[in-house]
């Protein structure tokens, strides 16, 4: 088969090799066999090329962590499912591997591309809104990068849950796919200063919710604008810089610092991230969530597709498409 494989660490775009002749992956107990119809970018992805992730695959290995896909063999043959490949068969290839207790049914309302897009992003979300922040009706939410992969989601999530949604995104083109997200209001923090446009949002009370997958000055700004009793979810740090929050500050203003790392729910409460697709698949049949995905490419656009994210220039999800 053909698969995208990494043998030494590095940029993607550098590093990523698109081989012809790669060995199909055999399935082991509780795996399944799929044939990829879709592969979503994800930054962990480049983070993964890179050496910088948590998870590091023996080299060579093929990237790609989130698709849509259809089962290839056996007793669910041509089911269609989303989930997290089993690595270090990953997702850019044309056959992979899923576990079977951790994959899930596409939900019909979705292409494959925006099928793919559904799992991490809208789980990492979900699971930040609802089951860590407990965002409620009529709350303001603030969200940066509101118009990347897993921004995007948090954008629409909000607005499902009749949250009043603040979007923070880099330049026009980000700003204006978050005004077609749904966003209440959209701050360019390259052209404007956010704390003050959430403060004037909210009439000086600040954001009860933070959404925050980037860290750096983003983290530093939002707990300037936190609202009473406001809490702040930590996602991520696609800045590239963790902050050392001054925990005498959340003190004095009585806000709260929440962690979210979604995989742990794998583990800890699969059911709980059943339960969660569930009502993503509901929520996408209604079509009050629907992935942005802002191009389609095909298997050999992977690695370009891959150092667009890294590099911050891609908006909502891009997806690999299988041949």
């Amino acid at each position: 088969m053909r698969a995208w494989q990494v043998g030494q660490l590095g940029e993607p775009g550098e590093v990523m090799r698109l081989a012809e002749e790669v060995p199909r992956p055999v399935a082991g107990p509780g795996q399944l066999l799929v044939r990829v119809r879709a592969a979503a970018v994800n930054f962990p992805d480049a983070l993964m090329v890179r050496g910088q992730y948590q998870v590091r695959p023996p080299l060579p290995f093929t990237p790609g962590v989130e698709l849509c896909g259809e089962v290839a063999d056996g007793a669910r043959r041509g089911e269609r499912l989303i989930g997290n490949p089993v690595l270090p068969h990953g997702a850019f290839a044309e056959y992979a591997l899923l576990d079977a207790a951790a994959a899930f049914p596409a939900p019909g309302a979705l292409d494959d591309a925006e099928a793919a897009a559904l799992h991490i992003g809208y789980q990492t979300a979900w699971f930040a809104l609802h089951r860590r922040a407990r965002l409620a009706a009529g709350e303001t939410l603030l969200v940066h990068a509101a118009a990347g992969g897993v921004g995007s989601a948090a954008v629409q999530l909000g607005r499902a849950a009749g949250a009043r949604v603040v979007a923070v995104v880099g330049g026009p083109a980000k700003a204006q796919a978050a005004r077609a997200l749904g966003a209440d209001l959209v701050v360019d923090r390259t052209a404007g200063d956010f704390v003050a446009a959430v403060k004037e949002f909210t009439g000086g009370r600040g954001a009860d919710v933070v959404f925050d997958p980037v860290g750096g000055d983003a983290y530093t700004g939002s707990t300037k604008c936190v609202a009473f009793e406001g809490r702040i979810v930590v996602v991520g740090f696609a800045a590239g810089r963790i902050p050392a929050p001054a925990l005498n500050h959340a003190l004095v203003k009585n806000y709260a610092i929440l962690g979210l790392h979604w995989g742990l729910y794998n583990t800890h409460d699969p059911q709980a991230v059943r339960a969660a697709h569930d009502e993503l698949t509901r929520l996408a049949d209604r079509g009050v969530v629907r992935p942005l995905v802002s191009a389609r490419v095909p298997l050999a656009g992977a690695a370009d597709a891959v150092q667009l994210v890294a590099d911050g220039r891609s908006t909502g999800r891009i997806a690999v498409l299988g041949d």
